[in-house]
């Protein structure tokens, strides 16, 4: 197949989407594909890298791909199809269809996981890997997430929707502010509601600490969660599938951070011990496989995922944390892991990716779209 890997973008999570796209990159059976890189600026500006680029980084194992601006800029044409969708615009040489069977975003976090490039890549009628133009926008949103898990019947973490115009009215945010205090304490955890990789996220011990991360979380998203400090394991379970999800061996992170933060997730290769499977009963990993597989069709999901739980310490009670519809795949990152665990390899992980990313846009494809 002709593969498009896209990467980058404009997001605060641009660097660890060069990070997954490059293991993912190494990852891809060259002798039975064709792979363009296609990288996405911080400004949105959507770049086709040299091919000498996949030779590069798998002669060193420290190199990433680069998300570096090129003399050939890719457009997109709604409606192009496999054989025109991609257009490459070069002095002299201007709008050369790039051929592409299935595109592979690698995309963290906003205008990429939030159903947008989704969205675009419907409207070009090309197949891609993972959620759904639906799927992928409620996901991206937290709260909306925990709203569709609550409906289902869930269990979930409590939190307070707190928007940036209720920030504004003091009135307003008095009452939540004494409505976080009165139901949760502290500490609380305050987080962008549309963001990933705990970027933005932060711990607040007081009222003064929580004022200062609401601020923090807001110059990310319009939007942001409070909740309560849960002195929690954290469980986390991969699913893959189109109608019929499987899921696989849960792990567990043991973060040497005070919390799993961005640096512990990305940058420190000591920030977290993880244990795979998880350090519980066979019982309680059932519970987590069925549990994931519910919360993914509960929210229309298909590909892939990696659902996230908070297991209570004392209690022990399980409860849903997020779902992220385009996980890490960087070298620590557990979705990966958790699939070889159960026996499926990364390369493999790529090809089920590929068949299942083809298999959705088949079936809805089939789908009328016209009375005549």
């Amino acid at each position: 197949m002709k593969i498009a890997l896209l990467y980058g973008g404009k997001t605060g999570e641009h660097e660890v989407s060069v990070v997954s796209a490059t293991s993912v990159a190494r990852a891809i059976n060259t002798k039975k594909h064709q792979v363009s890189l296609i990288s996405i600026s911080k400004k949105g500006e959507w770049f086709l890298q040299d091919s000498s680029e996949l030779e590069r980084i798998n002669g060193d194992s420290s190199a990433l791909l680069s998300d570096a601006a090129t003399k050939k800029r890719i457009s997109v044409v709604p409606g192009g199809g496999t054989a025109g969708a991609f257009l490459v615009n070069e002095a002299g040489c201007a709008n050369v269809p790039l051929a592409v069977d299935i595109v592979l975003p690698i995309l963290h976090g906003t205008f990429g996981e939030d159903g947008l490039v989704q969205g675009l890549l419907e409207m070009a009628e090309l197949p891609y890997c993972g959620c759904g133009v639906c799927a992928s926008a409620v996901s991206m949103d937290k709260e909306k997430t925990k709203q569709v898990w609550i409906q289902a019947g869930l269990p979930v973490v409590p939190y307070i929707a707190l928007r940036r115009i209720e920030r504004t009215d003091s009135a307003a945010f008095e009452e939540i502010i004494g409505r976080a205090e009165k139901e949760f304490g502290y500490p609380v955890f305050v987080k962008p509601c549309r963001a990933g990789s705990s970027v933005g996220a932060s711990k607040a011990a007081d009222k003064n600490a929580l004022l200062a991360s609401i601020d923090e979380a807001l110059l990310w998203d319009d939007k942001i969660l409070i909740e309560p400090f849960v002195s929690a394991r954290e469980i986390e379970c991969s699913v893959t599938g189109v109608g019929e999800i499987t899921a696989y061996t849960p792990c567990e992170i043991c973060p040497t951070h005070e919390f799993y933060d961005y640096d512990a997730k990305y940058l420190d290769p000591e920030g977290a011990n993880f244990k795979v499977p998880a350090a519980v009963d066979a019982e309680t990993l059932d519970y987590v496989k069925e549990t994931a597989v519910k919360a993914f069709k509960a929210l229309d999901g298909d590909g892939f995922s990696r659902i996230d739980f908070f297991m209570d310490k004392k209690s022990g009670k399980l409860m849903l944390n997020e779902i992220n519809t385009i996980p890490g795949f960087t070298s620590i990152s557990m979705f990966p892991k958790m699939c070889s665990e159960s026996g499926l390899a990364y390369s493999d992980l790529i090809e089920l990716l590929l068949s299942l990313g083809v298999r959705r846009f088949e079936e809805s494809r089939r789908l009328k779209t016209s009375r005549v």
